[in-house]
């Protein structure tokens, strides 16, 4: 029994592994984007939101790093599968275990007691890769979970960046409609008083105060998504919804430079495609572990120990004792249940493997998208300060030329409608540009998330 036990653990610790090893597979490749940029390199894996210059919003990525409820539970979710694969490791070693047991009892009008204290052993022998594939399988949802923890800090980086440019945005297009409305509200009244001594009709002062009330409404609905805005981002803090404190205008946010070159291969780097790629190792190993159902399942016990009826002799010599047993359970007829499971694996491995390459390709368009948002987005911007420098220059000359009696009041609702749209048009290209920005670091990952993750 003890050169079997030997011979049985030997077979165990050189048994192969039943299913197929990981290859990672072929993935489409992109070395050549539709926007280059020539800029400092290795700026992606640096810590890109402090570039735009403004310590509030460095502060509000700091607190978010530290109390975001999300952050939290994707720390928790990687403690949750680290004690998976720990539970997962323990099958390769034999599960000790003690057993005390006592008691006593009368029958036929005798007294009898019986004692014993014992240690059991249980172990099942790894002779065809079980263990090995569920603790490689565990250890690739291990793997998967931190980087799930990585891509939640990616996105809440990304996510506070843009709130807070979206929020400065918003105040600066509520300036320009009080701005607005000031300027009808002084045409309004100014109208009001020339009806009074008949020099305007009724008419203009009706499209005067229109004018103002559609500024007026402008402004009320500023003022919500402001709130709107600060609630949003005060739940990416981890706090009460509430106001946020500004820094900077968005005029004078200084825009992260573009990283050089960006080599396909950064996206490797990217969580959600290390993600997806550890469910695809998981899911490979999950085909050994049904296929090595078929084989016999190999277990030995043992238990040690002492037993006496006096329980004061239960350590005495002469009370010892000793088992030592084994079985094997081989599956005969399952009527489809082995093969089904072995089937389902197998599926699932190829959900994985397409969920990965459409994870890379994804990679891929997100990227030239930030990219030619980037690109054009600057392009756009300067053609807008040109065409909103145009109209401050056509509202100054039609209101001039109402003045002097030339022209009809329609032409100077016109240059101040075109005025407001121009400016409002200009305030959303540039966050739009800055979140472009903001874009191609969330989408190339990068080492900048580690340097996020070290901040807390």
């Amino acid at each position: 029994m003890r050169n079997l036990m030997i011979l049985l653990m030997a077979l165990s610790l050189t048994a192969c592994s039943i299913g197929p090893d990981y290859v990672r597979p072929e993935t489409a490749k992109h070395e050549a984007w539709r926007a280059q940029y020539q800029a400092a390199e290795g700026v992606i894996d640096s810590a890109w939101w402090k570039q735009f210059g403004d310590s509030e919003l460095d502060r509000l990525v700091q607190s978010a790093l530290r109390e975001n409820l999300d952050i939290k539970i994707a720390a928790a979710r990687v403690d949750q599968y680290l004690g998976a694969l720990n539970s997962t490791r323990s099958q390769y070693f034999p599960q000790i275990s003690s057993n005390l047991n006592g008691g006593g009892g009368r029958q036929s009008g005798v007294n009898s007691e019986s004692y014993s204290a014992t240690l059991n052993a249980s172990w099942e022998l790894d002779l065809w890769g079980k263990v090995r594939r569920s603790s490689e399988a565990a250890n690739a949802q291990l793997l998967g979970s931190e980087a799930g923890r990585r891509g939640a800090l990616l996105s809440l980086v990304s996510s506070v960046a843009t709130g807070y440019i979206t929020l400065r945005a918003y105040d600066r297009k509520l300036e320009i409609a009080r701005e607005t409305s000031k300027a009808y509200s002084d045409s309004l009244n100014l109208f009001k008083l020339r009806f009074r001594y008949g020099t305007v009709s009724q008419l203009q002062v009706s499209q005067a105060e229109s004018e103002y009330e559609k500024a007026h409404q402008s402004e009320i609905s500023l003022e919500s998504s402001i709130s709107q805005q600060e609630n949003l981002l005060s739940i990416l803090l981890g706090q009460a919804p509430g106001p946020i404190a500004r820094g900077k205008s968005l005029e004078q946010l200084t825009p992260p430079a573009i990283p050089a070159g960006l080599p396909s291969k950064l996206l490797e780097r990217r969580p959600d495609i290390i993600q997806a790629e550890q469910t695809l190792v998981a899911a490979n190993a999950q085909i050994g572990v049904a296929k090595a159902a078929y084989f016999p399942a190999i277990s030995l016990t043992a238990a040690l120990g002492v037993a006496s009826q006096d329980l004061g002799k239960l350590f005495a010599a002469g009370t010892g004792i000793w088992s030592l047993a084994g079985t094997a359970a081989t599956p005969i007829l399952t009527f489809g249940s082995l093969s089904g499971k072995v089937k389902q694996a197998e599926a699932q491995q190829q959900q994985a493997l397409f969920q990965y390459q459409q994870a890379v390709l994804n990679s891929f368009r997100e990227v030239d998208d930030a990219l030619v948002k980037t690109t054009k987005g600057r392009e756009q911007v300067a053609s807008q300060r040109a065409q909103v420098k145009a109209l401050q220059d056509y509202s100054r000359l039609a209101r001039l030329q109402f003045e002097a009696g030339t022209a009809n009041y329609l032409q100077v609702l016109d240059a101040d409608r075109s005025l407001f749209s121009g400016q409002l048009d200009l305030v959303q290209g540039q966050v739009d540009t800055l979140n472009a920005i903001v874009s191609v670091y969330k989408t190339m990952g990068g080492g900048w998330i580690d340097v996020a993750g070290s901040m807390k």
